[in-house]
């Protein structure tokens, strides 16, 4: 039964990661937030990687490398997505720009890492970009007088996650091949604590106000996400299910959306839906084609917030 449901369960768990960025404002800072999370998530981690014999890097410049990866794919990835949301930008489309991430990634592969497009996937990449901006633009521009206007700095700072975080999967791809994901993970966290501090430091006051709301939070974020994901995901690639569960990843900006609307009311408006569907659309043309990916690639797409 697990088998069957565990693609399923994962993605469904992925995508709760933008309600919780929403739900936490409300309690704590999101920096502060979030450097809370990688603590309890490096002890944690720490304990499972020696409960479980996980092997860790030998050399510097692997640990480095591990290191930096964290950097991007969580510290600057998460920490510009909480705070955006943090500023006002809605859940769903936070969660429809984080959708795109595939494609800006295979945007900038022919530079980066020689991968040509073909005709297929140059359509999709105009779909996906399309269909964001669709979902976008009535907001940004204050069509509809009845919602709230998204401000440019906040959404910007959104899209700039997605850079970082695609950054940091071309990064991952190149240096972090072999390795126990286990213990690579662990010190993705270290990294992105390192770089989550100066900027709660800088940007906020540290509020938190500690209830039981805050704590039911955070112990998902760091149980439900940060753990719960990857030992689902470990589970996947060990029963060779990593190619199910990255067909599902598609359903993850729609689901997003749709809980965010359950619980905070979040209107789905019909450029919202129908942006969605077309950079759904688009994300698929653009990676259809492509050989199942190798662990390393599933663990950065969307990665869970």
């Amino acid at each position: 039964m697990l088998a069957r449901l565990a693609p399923a369960i994962f993605v469904l768990l992925w995508s709760t990661g933008w309600v919780v960025a929403k739900y936490a404002a409300f309690f704590a800072d999101p920096l502060t937030f979030l450097a809370l999370r990688y603590s309890f998530a490096i002890l944690l981690f720490v304990c499972f990687c020696l409960l479980s014999g996980a092997r860790w890097p030998r050399s510097p410049t692997a640990i480095g490398h591990a290191i930096v990866s964290g950097i991007f794919l969580h510290g600057l990835y998460l920490g510009a997505v909480w705070w955006a949301i943090g500023q006002g930008v809605p859940a769903a489309i936070s969660g429809i720009i984080a959708g795109l991430q595939p494609l800006m990634t295979a945007a900038v592969a022919p530079w980066l890492i020689g991968e040509k497009l073909n005709g297929q996937q140059k359509l999709g990449l105009v779909l996906g970009f399309c269909g964001i901006a669709l979902a976008v633009a009535p907001k940004m521009l204050a069509i509809d007088a009845s919602a709230t206007p998204i401000h440019l700095l906040p959404l910007a700072v959104n899209v700039a996650g997605m850079a970082a975080v695609t950054y940091g999967t071309l990064y991952q791809k190149r240096y972090l091949q072999n390795g126990d994901l286990r213990s690579i993970a662990a010190l993705q966290y270290v990294g992105a604590l390192i770089v989550t501090i100066p900027l709660a430091l800088m940007l906020e006051n540290l509020h938190v106000t500690w209830n039981l709301e805050l704590v039911a939070a955070l112990a998902w974020s760091v149980l439900g996400l940060s753990m719960g994901a990857i030992a689902l995901l470990l589970y996947l690639i060990r029963r060779g299910q990593v190619s199910r569960a990255a067909s599902l990843i598609y359903l993850v900006p729609p689901l997003a959306a749709g809980e965010a609307a359950l619980f905070f009311g979040e209107a789905l408006t019909v450029p919202m839906i129908l942006g969605t569907i077309i950079a759904v659309a688009g994300v698929y043309l653009t990676n259809r084609n492509a050989a199942e990916p190798a662990p390393s690639a599933v663990l950065d797409t969307q990665r869970p917030l």
